[in-house]
Formats: C-alpha cells, sequence, structure tokens
C-alpha cells in the first residue's frame, strides 16, 4: 500500500496518468527493440510517440505554470442533505491553453454518521470552452462528515498528462439526513406549558407609546397625542402573557466501539426522525422551547437560529459509550430517540416510569418484519458506488439486524435495514 501511494504521488509530481505513464513505457519499450533489432518502421513509430509525449509535456507544464495564480473556490449547499441530489459550484477558473482542458476536481474522505473510519470519495468534471465556472454533482448516501479539497487539473485532450494547477481549499461539511417519511407527532403543548408574564418597572406607567402599525385596534388610538405631532400613537399595555411549551428530549446516540455501516444508517435514521420531529413542531408553533440531551451536552433550542445551528451539529453526532444517567425528576412529558444499538436504553426507562415517556425508536428488519410488509428504510450499498464513493470492504459483509424488545405504551418504531 505504501509502495502504491507512493507510486501515485510519483504520477502526479511528474503529471503522468495511467494511460500516459503506459505510453510511454510501451514507446521506450518499442524504440530499444526497434534499435536492436534495426526496424526502421518501428524506430519512427517509438520515436514520434516519444515526440508527441514531449511535446505534450513541456506545453502541459507551461501551460500549468501559466495557471499556478489561479485560486479555485468550491461552494457547497447549506445545508448540505444527503441523497438530494445537490451540486458543488466551482468558480474563479480560468481559460485553458489549446490542446488542453481544465478539469474541476473535489476529493477527500467521507465518514458516515460521524465516525471514525471513513472512505475515498471524489468527483470531477471538465470545464466547459471559455467558461470559468463549472457545477460538480456530489451527493451523499447518508448523513456525516466530509472533509476535503477543492482543485483544478489541466490535461490534454488525449488524457496522457495531468498537472495540478491553482491552489488547493480545504472544507469540512456537515451532511445532514435525508428527510423521513412524514408521520403525525404525539405532542401536548399543555404538557410543560409556563407563563411568562413581562410587567412594567414601574407601576404607575401603565403604556407605553408607539407609531401605529396595521393590525392594532383602534380603540388602543392615542387621539390626543396623534393630533400634537399629526401621526397615529398606540397605547400598548406593558403587560403581555406569553404562552411557552417546553419540551424535554433524550437523543441516545449511544452504541459499540466499532459499529458496522448498519449500525451507523440506525443512528441516520434516529436522526432524522429528530430532525423532523423538531421542525415540525417549530413550524407548527414558535412557542415551543426544545430542551435536548446529547451524550454529554444539554442544549436549549428557542429559535429557528438555534434549532438549525443543533441540526448541523446533529450530523456529526457519532456513537458514544452509554454512562450511568438519570432523567431529573420533572412533570410533563418526555421525548427519547435511540437505536437498537443503545443496550442500555431499557434501564433507563426505568428510571422514567414517573413521567410519560414517548420512545422513537429505530432498529433491524428480521424476516418477520420483512414478512409482515412493513415499511422498511433500506440504504443500499451499490449507491456508494453511484455517488463517487468507495466503501470500506468491512462494510458490504451483511451482520445481523440490532434489534430490542422494548415494551412501552407509547411506541413509535421505524424499521431500517442495509442491502447491498
Amino acid at each position: 500500500m505504501r509502495f502504491l501511494e507512493k507510486f501515485r504521488k510519483g504520477g502526479r509530481l511528474l503529471g503522468f496518468t495511467a494511460a500516459g505513464f503506459a505510453a510511454l513505457i510501451i514507446s521506450l519499450i518499442m524504440l530499444i527493440r526497434s534499435l536492436h533489432t534495426r526496424n526502421a518502421y518501428e524506430i519512427f513509430v517509438s520515436g514520434l510517440l516519444l515526440f508527441v509525449l514531449t511535446v505534450l509535456y513541456i506545453a502541459g507544464r507551461w501551460g500549468a505554470r501559466r495557471l499556478s495564480v489561479m485560486e479555485p473556490l468550491w461552494k457547497a449547499p447549506n445545508p448540505m442533505t444527503a441523497d438530494a441530489g445537490q451540486k458543488i459550484l466551482v468558480s474563479a477558473l480560468s481559460f485553458s491553453p489549446p490542446w488542453f482542458r481544465l478539469h474541476a476536481a473535489v476529493k477527500g474522505h467521507f465518514f458516515p454518521s460521524g465516525g471514525q473510519k471513513g472512505c475515498l470519495m471524489s468527483t470531477q468534471t471538465a470545464v466547459p470552452y471559455k467558461n470559468n465556472s463549472v457545477e460538480l454533482d456530489f451527493c451523499f448516501p447518508m448523513s456525516g462528515v466530509f472533509t476535503g479539497e477543492g482543485l483544478a487539473f489541466l490535461r490534454d485532450i488525449f488524457g496522457l498528462f495531468s498537472f495540478q494547477c491553482g491552489s488547493i481549499q480545504k472544507q469540512t461539511l456537515n451532511v445532514m439526513s435525508s428527510p423521513d417519511a412524514l408521520r403525525p407527532f404525539l405532542a401536548e403543548p399543555s404538557s410543560g406549558a409556563e407563563d411568562r408574564r413581562n410587567k412594567s418597572a414601574n407601576d404607575e406607567e401603565r403604556y407605553y407609546m408607539r407609531e401605529y402599525a396595521p393590525g392594532d385596534r383602534f380603540r388602543d388610538i392615542n387621539w390626543k397625542s396623534s393630533e400634537r405631532i399629526d401621526t397615529l400613537i398606540t397605547r400598548i399595555s406593558p403587560d403581555t402573557n406569553e404562552k411557552v411549551c417546553r419540551l424535554e428530549i433524550y437523543f441516545r446516540n449511544f452504541g459499540p466501539a466499532e459499529p458496522s455501516i448498519a449500525d451507523f444508517w440506525l443512528l441516520d435514521r434516529a436522526k432524522a426522525r429528530l430532525m423532523q420531529f423538531l421542525r415540525t413542531l417549530n413550524e407548527s408553533d414558535k412557542a415551543y422551547i426544545f430542551t435536548v440531551h446529547t451524550a454529554g451536552e444539554t442544549r436549549e433550542l428557542n429559535d429557528k437560529e438555534s434549532l438549525e445551528e443543533f441540526l448541523q451539529e446533529l450530523a456529526a453526532l457519532t456513537f458514544f459509550p452509554a454512562p450511568h444517567e438519570y432523567p431529573s425528576a420533572e412533570t410533563g412529558e418526555l421525548y427519547v430517540f435511540s437505536t437498537a444499538c443503545d443496550k442500555s436504553l431499557p434501564a433507563f426507562l426505568l428510571t422514567c416510569q414517573v413521567r410519560k415517556v414517548l420512545l422513537f425508536l429505530v432498529q433491524g428488519a428480521d424476516n418477520n418484519i420483512v414478512n409482515k410488509n412493513k415499511e422498511i428504510q433500506l440504504l443500499f450499498m451499490r449507491s456508494f458506488f453511484k455517488k463517487n464513493c468507495i466503501p470500506r470492504p468491512g462494510w458490504i459483509i451483511n451482520r445481523k439486524p440490532q434489534q430490542l424488545n422494548i415494551a412501552a405504551a407509547r411506541l413509535d418504531i421505524t424499521y431500517a435495514d442495509t442491502r447491498l
């Protein structure tokens, strides 16, 4: 492996592609053989091939040196979502010289569900003639983290040489889960609701004034003040009541130390379920405040900005070992999102018996589930290759699906599986 890596690095430094290196070897062998046999025809053909290779090499080196000041920029969609058919825009490109074509590429490693073991992923395309930008198809099979670099190559029309030109821009992208199928959520805003009353510091000052806005009541208009300044002024009471519904959520991303791709797929579907849960409730009522507990961290999401920021970070969350934890003895419902990889989930639920718990569980699908025609969310390993991603060999091996036997009054189960 080290030899192959050194060989690839040497090829990049010299500018040869695999086809160009093969053409060089064949030309040299033909030349040596023709000189030994004194075959004039082979001497002419091999010499012509070496001449063409030399001319292309010199022209490519000269063109790459001219484009060395180029600074290609690649911009990914925000947010980046798995299996969404999105494109990456590569801009600030220069024009290529004759007989050569500029190619834009994005290469790096993709870590499914933020795991420690990643896989190679790359995409590239030729830049249209006289264009300074191009779009690259860049689609991910599931959520995770991509660390890569955008770069440009100058290649001849025969594909014999490839010279890197311009600067390299590195980025790290969090890839969010693909949306889950729409399902209703059993959320009760009254459970955990609290009153917020904002009062004026001075009890004698019962009102404050502001300019009239469409929708204000006419009876609240202060006509005397409005006549003095020739502008409609509205009286607003400082005593306002605002209902706020707090929901406590546990996202239990606990699992094995060395998870398989099937385990990562279960975690991905749990992320998608949580993402849909939060967005659906936030869009239905802005009064929701979410307290989300993940492995080692607690976040309070009180607006859309904090929610979207959390969902970006959620894409990079991976498995953690399960600690000894106990939820606080509070009132109201408790929403738990977990997977069948969470072997400590039954013990956790025992500590929550005093509360109303709604459990969203993602687990594998066995033959019984298949025979019952249950809806199964599938991840096909061949989709990695279709998305320019090379999966690790161990991921292709199918393992026994992870399952948990949990009896709960309020249980929502999502079945997920991996197939070749």
